[in-house]
């Protein structure tokens, strides 16, 4: 009994084939042109970060009344691997939360801040008052961006609060930008500077200050004239706007302190120095030894960094255009993207010189170009109809995955020998017809083709269902061979 050959129907058909050929191909040129890039694929286990601050408190006290009762309430998370919390003496307490990998970072967002909510009571005032803050966040930059003043007329507080007023806001709103945190913020703040040798001739402690502060900096809603009920005949309502929280060093100075006594009244600037300063000064940022503001920018799970990077560096210079004031630019220190480009680049070469080496290999053995034209268009069809393959799996263009398509060539170029081969010997050996050698070279080698088409994916598919970080990082590898290999053996 005679076997006929499966590819028979395509053979004999060659428009039908040829259509669905272009179909593969464009169906993988618009999957290029929509699927993320990146360096590598997204290994790194997704994290949430909890932020709480205890102005003025010691490690050691944010470590037992802050952290201590949060990590409590942490415990039995789903998912979660483990955390750690990091505990600093300027007052800022950082927990970690670290979930397992393909974990959904907005389930495991939404599961810490509700077992946070139940540790708040249990928090001091002080931290409830400035709130908890529960944030997803990338643990890899995209690219940091540097303010600074080349001519060194703007200081460091000034650029800070330029940049948190102006700038950040501008690339959060980029598309694939998942955060923008500033290193060295030094947002306004009012510092009152003591003078203990006065407050003790006067009589005056810490505490009074801050309630006085506290009382007297503070915005209320005074009311109004002339509301429901009324006195007859009442027919205009006024709302009574009073002085809310103060702006001016001048006007902290006339808080009042005491009102009475031999001394008469006591005003703030009376004990202390008010200027207009930094919160906080821990952290400092240079670029070429000269004070600057550094940005970080994080980028999207699931981004295109390199889109997202040529968009940020367009805003940033479209902002220098339109807003920065004389002498203020920026730096980019620190780009990820041209490593990706480099990378890509080098695999994206890696891919031609390998196409062309195959090329001259099929035409020496072969020794016809008609032979080696076929080659040159079945390699083609199988890596781009890849593409689509990647998009459906929501994979990435990254190193991994291109370096598989390198692999791929080499691999998918033996099923286009092996039947090509046979159907020139049948021409030349029995003088077959194009579409006789080709049908009877398939019925002959169909069962081969299929054969490795099997084994190879029996050798790289199992690693994609590895486990753990090792999984996450070949499973793109192997699923791309596997779905180069499968098309090219479709193909013949």
């Amino acid at each position: 009994m005679t076997r006929v050959p499966l590819s028979r129907f395509f053979i004999e058909r060659p428009v039908f084939a040829t259509v669905l050929s272009v179909i593969i191909v464009l169906a993988g040129l618009v999957s290029a042109l929509i699927l993320p890039v990146a360096q590598y694929p997204e290994i790194a286990p997704p994290t949430v970060t909890i932020t709480a601050t205890y102005p003025g408190a010691s490690a050691e006290t944010l470590a037992r009344t802050v952290a201590a009762p949060i990590e409590e309430q942490l415990s039995g998370i789903e998912g979660m691997l483990y955390f750690n919390s990091s505990s600093a003496s300027n007052g800022t307490v950082t927990i970690t939360a670290t979930f397992e990998v393909g974990t959904d970072t907005d389930k495991a967002t939404f599961n810490v801040n509700n077992r946070v909510q139940l540790a708040t009571p249990r928090l001091p005032d002080e931290v409830r008052r400035n709130g908890v803050i529960v944030a997803k966040r990338s643990q890899n930059f995209l690219v940091v961006i540097a303010l600074n003043s080349p001519k060194g007329s703007k200081d460091t507080l000034f650029l800070s609060n330029y940049a948190t007023l102006n700038v950040l806001d501008d690339i959060k709103r980029i598309k694939g930008v998942a955060d923008v945190i500033n290193f060295s913020a030094r947002d306004y703040a009012m510092r009152v500077w003591l003078r203990p040798d006065r407050m003790a001739q006067l009589g005056i402690t810490t505490t009074d200050i801050a309630q006085a502060i506290a009382a007297q900096n503070a915005q209320f809603a005074a009311g109004k004239i002339g509301a429901e009920p009324a006195l007859p005949g009442q027919q205009i309502t006024y709302t009574v706007t009073a002085q809310g929280r103060l702006v001016e060093p001048e006007q902290f100075g006339e808080i009042v302190l005491r009102s009475g006594g031999a001394t008469g009244v006591l005003r703030l600037k009376d004990v202390a120095r008010i200027e207009l300063g930094a919160q906080s000064y821990d952290a400092s940022s240079f670029v070429n030894g000269k004070p600057a503001v550094a940005l970080g920018v994080f980028l999207q799970s699931g981004a295109n960094a390199l889109d997202t990077g040529a968009a940020v560096k367009k805003r940033m210079a479209e902002l220098q255009r339109e807003r920065f004031p004389d002498d203020v630019g920026y730096l980019i220190p620190y780009d990820t993207t041209r490593f990706v480009s480099a990378s890509i680049n080098e695999v994206l070469k890696t891919i031609l010189e390998a196409a062309i080496i195959v090329v001259l290999v099929v035409f020496v053995f072969l020794q016809t170009w008609r032979a080696t034209l076929i080659p040159m268009l079945a390699v083609p069809v199988s890596l781009i109809g890849t593409f689509a393959g990647l998009w459906l799996f929501g994979f990435s263009i990254n190193t991994l995955t291109l370096f598989a398509m390198v692999l791929a060539i080499g691999i998918v170029v033996d099923d286009a020998i092996v039947v090509l081969e046979n159907v020139e010997r049948l021409m030349r050996e029995e003088r077959m017809s194009p579409v006789e050698a080709s049908i009877e070279a398939m019925r002959e080698v169909q069962g081969a083709v299929i054969g490795i088409v099997l084994v190879l994916c029996a050798v790289f598919i199992p690693v994609a269902f590895l486990g753990g970080i090792a999984g996450q990082l070949y499973r793109q590898f192997a699923v791309t061979v596997a779905i180069a290999v499968v098309l090219s053996g479709w193909w013949r």
